[in-house]
């Protein structure tokens, strides 16, 4: 059928518009195409530049910055402080000799540190930078820096380090921080890619290990172009880590450099425990040693002299050795003995110098004997065998029983490296130990502390907290994280009878405040602050050792107290390997850093008997100069 004239019309205008339409489409289609042809060839024309010169963009991580360490008081223990360091990327180097040869002659390179560069760069993957040169100067940085194109694979690379500017004050304590080594990454199933940064710092001891996590923080991430020598042409863009949580220690940094430097050249530690929330105010060994050796790579030399010391200052004393406590046990024993109901403190024992118990004598200290002694008299004059006649009477049980329950024997939670639970021997523990049976010499033996007993300084202090408040009271050691506090140590009754234990504490006031008191050559007189305590001598060897013999086989001398007497606000106990008896060598320490704890400073001579006052004066005069000298040290070894 033939179209009409308005038919074809209305055809050709349909087809006009279609066409407009498409050709419409196809036209917006080829500006588009347009526009992002000129986006790339003009606004990204340097990219695509940079690209086709064989440029590649790495993502590095940026290493958070590590948490602070201060002490009770706010001041800083543990810092970060900025350093340079020159690292070294494998495959981008190409000829790794030649270019350190370039690089040796802008900067001088430690031979050491080269040969350690190598050896990291054998067992990690060749992509990964290592350092080559750790702690440069500016001036070092500025001369790799112009000189980059003739160094592939060399960057240049700002970061933190750890510092502790008051050096040997509280190693033991805080611990240090050093490079990540092999056996640090094996600890994990798949270690975190932080863990690989070359020289990436963790805590290695003490605080700063137990706290590796949040001190670390989380690490952050920058996306950076690099040519095809390697050198930086770029950072596109960054993001941040987050710090690592500032931890703030229990510890009183005046009173911690007080009782260091009161130790001198012994062997000793000092437990100094706050008796309202279990507060460590000090815990001191000595001697001791600067961690910020470790943290920059202690040499060899530095090292074995650390390590073949007799003193050996990298041990931390206060909670990982453990040493029989000698007479400063006799309260667990006489305790035990009036918990059982088996001894009241007016019931005497007869001393005439010794106890025969089966076909053995046990001495006492004072062969000549004491004659009657009672409760009191027994621990003012420390009269080993009233404290033998109550073993008898109390047996093991009951006394490991009551060594448990006032601290002894137990790890206490302390975030420091290997304490110590020490031992609070009992039947079962000989029998599975030994393979034999417990008899009635060890009992005697275990009554004064001697034997398998074995205690550390730290649960010496916490025995006498828990004998001067009744609590159970435990160490505190991390006062607050990012602020936030940790929860009191102050502990709960002990449900021990009170009686019992002013009982206790009466006889332990005699020690140092009676003129037959074994401590009263290190009494406190001053109103207000006198102290109750107890000595202990501790035997080496298996005889009896005079005073000339070889230092190494000089018995242990030891001394716990509590103070003021009669409200009680810290605990303190002192040990001085091979130092002889507990009265000479340990008391005066323990008396001197009790005014010091409780004075917040030097005490007033008054507090000391008047007779010693001269002596007292020239002492604290000399510990002030040296105390000045120490901090002098340490800001020109800063």
């Amino acid at each position: 059928m033939k179209r009409t004239q308005r038919e074809t019309s209305e055809s050709a205008l349909r087809i006009t518009r279609r066409g407009l339409i498409l050709g419409g489409g196809q036209l917006a289609f080829a500006g588009l195409l347009g526009l992002r042809m000129r986006h790339m060839q003009v606004d990204q024309a340097d990219e695509f530049r940079l690209l086709a010169e064989e440029n590649r963009i790495n993502i590095r991580l940026i290493p958070p910055s590590r948490g602070r360490i201060f002490d009770r008081n706010g001041r800083v223990i543990a810092e970060n402080e900025p350093t340079y360091r020159i690292t070294l990327v494998r495959e981008d180097a190409g000829d790794v000799d030649e270019v350190i040869g370039r690089l040796s002659m802008l900067v001088e390179l430690d031979e050491d540190d080269l040969n350690r560069a190598q050896a990291e760069m054998k067992r990690t993957p060749p992509f990964f930078p290592v350092t080559v040169a750790d702690r440069v100067s500016w001036e070092d940085i500025s001369r790799v820096a112009v000189n980059a194109p003739a160094l592939p694979g060399i960057v240049t690379e700002e970061g933190f380090s750890r510092v502790y500017p008051q050096h040997e004050t509280f190693a033991h304590v805080v611990g240090y921080v050093g490079p990540v080594s092999d056996r640090d990454l094996n600890r994990f199933e798949d270690p975190p890619p932080l863990l690989r940064i070359p020289r990436f710092q963790i805590g290695k001891v003490g605080v700063e290990s137990k706290f590796e996590e949040s001190l670390r923080g989380k690490a952050g991430a920058k996306r950076v172009e690099v040519n095809a020598v390697g050198r930086v042409m770029r950072e596109l863009d960054r993001r941040e880590g987050d710090s690592g949580s500032d931890v703030q220690l229990t510890v009183d940094s005046a009173l911690q450099d007080y009782v260091k430097v009161r130790l001198g050249e012994e062997s000793a530690s000092v437990v100094i425990m706050d008796l309202e929330k279990g507060d460590l105010l000090a815990i001191a060994s000595a001697p001791s040693y600067d961690p910020n050796k470790f943290v920059r790579g202690i040499s060899v030399a530095d090292y074995s002299g650390l390590r073949d010391n007799d003193h050996r200052p990298l041990a931390s004393k206060t909670v990982q050795d453990a040493y029989p406590p000698g007479s400063t046990f006799k309260m667990v024993t006489a305790l035990a003995a009036m918990e059982a109901g088996l001894v009241g403190p007016d019931e005497t024992v007869w001393c005439p110098g010794h106890m025969e118990v089966g076909s053995r004598r046990f001495h006492c200290w004072k062969r000549v004997g004491h004659g009657h002694m009672n409760l009191e008299g027994a621990l003012r004059e420390s009269c080993d065998v009233y404290f033998y006649d109550l073993a008898l009477k109390v047996g093991i049980e009951n006394i490991a029983a009551m060594g448990r329950r006032l601290g002894l024997g137990e790890s206490h939670r302390l975030e420091m490296s290997a304490v110590t639970a020490g031992l609070m021997p009992d039947k079962s523990w000989k029998l599975r130990e030994r393979g034999s049976d417990w008899v009635i010499g060890d009992s005697v033996n275990a009554s004064i502390g001697q034997g398998f007993v074995l205690t550390s300084p730290l649960q010496l202090a916490v025995m006498t907290a828990r004998i001067a408040t009744g609590r159970d009271i435990s160490p505190r050691l991390v006062k607050s994280i990012n602020g936030i506090e940790t929860p009191s140590r102050a502990g709960t009754s002990l449900g021990l009878n009170e009686d019992h234990l002013r009982q206790i504490r009466r006889g332990m006031y005699a020690v140092t405040n009676n003129r037959q008191g074994t401590a009263y050559k290190s009494r406190i007189i001053g109103e207000g602050v006198r102290m109750s305590g107890k000595t202990g001598t501790a035997q080496v060897l298996n005889r009896i050792v005079k005073n000339d013999a070889p230092w190494e086989e000089r018995d242990h001398a030891l001394f716990v107290n509590f103070a003021p007497h009669d409200t009680p606000q810290i605990a303190v106990s002192v040990v001085v390997e091979h130092g002889g008896g507990g009265s000479t060598a340990a008391a005066p320490i323990a008396r001197d850093v009790t005014l010091q704890a409780l004075y917040k400073g030097d005490p007033p001579l008054e507090a000391y008997p008047k007779s010693m006052r001269p002596r007292i004066k020239e002492q604290q005069e000399r510990l002030a100069r040296e105390r000045e000298e120490r901090a002098a040290g340490r800001s020109g070894r800063a």
